[in-house]
């Protein structure tokens, strides 16, 4: 099927076994002092992003994480919890830890209360990076709810996205993801920057020696370029859609900031649920998406294009494909998390010859 990747590179891939990726990214993790269980988690969550052909929020990850956590940007050992505030608003605190399990915690609280009272509010703090917001939506959807997530507030710390008609980098990426109970192949997921490009392309394609499609950065001066170094050294990703995208990051900044208050580590969140049972029945339900969803398969594909895909179907097919054949993995990308995990056995060597 087609690629998905946005990296444009003259080096290779190697195939990785999948089992093989998560015990690497594990070690990396517990050797930068991240609890067992949370280190797991998260190596998982990468691998299932690489498979899903989301390289920007795979593997590629792990050597920001496990920096992070050894500077104490987040806090290796800490656990998220459920709270409700003084305003009787349930949220959760990820106490300065990995997004990845708080959000894991967010999707099953707001999915019980929404089930509960037909519809529910959960915000997220105090968290750092987390992951491919898609599987969470995904998750959220396949527990019968519609699923909203909008990320946001970080622009002090997080400085990536030039507005429309600006040339100097002043929002975060500021993502949304939307799912929805789908057809008979599943939800239907987005999962989206407000950007041309996620800021883990550009981690993507510095570590892999590769170069960034037309259109998604500026340099310092405001020049187009496609050289990730660009954007490092004082450039700038331009929003998806120009006003549209710059429109939308604008109003994340607002909900996750001005609405839900002081951002601690990274952005905060807010994720929603409404749980469609209370609006049809679920057989029903599917059995129209299904209609909906089959017509546009059925769509004559453009020139370019072999067919027509629904969102979250992609992805899921990429994944049952990845499981039988391996990861493709960018060989620059695998030799540093050889290195990684080569350093974490304490200079044992554990590296694979990986099958081409």
């Amino acid at each position: 099927m087609a690629g998905t990747s946005k990296l444009v590179m003259d080096g290779d891939r190697v195939t990785i076994a999948p089992a093989f990726a998560t015990d690497c990214l594990t070690r990396i993790l517990v050797a930068a002092d991240c609890v067992a269980d949370t280190a797991s988690a998260v190596a998982t969550h990468l691998v299932d992003a690489s498979l899903c052909g989301v390289e920007s929020h795979g593997i590629v990850r792990v050597r920001q994480y496990a920096e992070q956590f050894r500077t104490g940007y987040m806090h290796a050992a800490s656990r998220p919890h459920v709270t409700v505030t003084g305003r009787g608003i349930t949220e959760v605190d990820g106490r300065g830890g990995i997004g990845i399990p708080a959000m894991l915690l967010a999707i099953e609280t707001v999915t019980d209360l929404a089930r509960r009272d037909g519809v529910a509010v959960v915000p997220v703090r105090n968290v750092g990076h987390t992951g491919r917001l898609g599987a969470f939506a995904e998750a959220g959807a396949s527990r019968g709810c519609l699923i909203l997530i909008v990320g946001g507030g970080g622009r002090q710390s997080w400085r990536q996205v030039a507005p429309y008609g600006g040339r100097r980098a002043v929002l975060p990426t500021n993502p949304y993801c939307l799912a929805i109970p789908g057809g008979a192949r599943g939800p239907v997921v987005i999962d989206f920057a407000t950007s041309v490009v996620a800021g883990g392309w550009l981690i993507a394609a510095r570590s892999a020696g590769a170069t960034l499609p037309e259109g998604a950065i500026v340099d310092a001066e405001g020049r187009p370029s496609r050289d990730p170094e660009a954007y490092f050294n004082g450039g700038a990703i331009l929003p998806k859609g120009g006003p549209m995208g710059y429109g939308l990051a604008v109003m994340a900044e607002l909900i996750c900031e001005a609405m839900l208050g002081p951002v601690a580590t990274e952005v905060n969140w807010l994720t929603l649920a409404i749980d469609t049972t209370r609006h049809r029945e679920p057989h029903m339900m599917q059995t129209v998406a299904e209609e909906i969803l089959a017509e546009l398969r059925t769509c004559p594909p453009a020139e370019g294009f072999d067919r027509v895909e629904v969102p979250g179907e992609r992805e899921r097919a990429r994944r049952a494909e990845g499981l039988i054949t391996g990861l493709r993995v960018p060989r620059r990308t695998w030799d540093e998390i050889q290195a990684l995990a080569a350093a974490a056995a304490d200079g044992n060597d554990r590296r694979i010859i990986p099958n081409e």
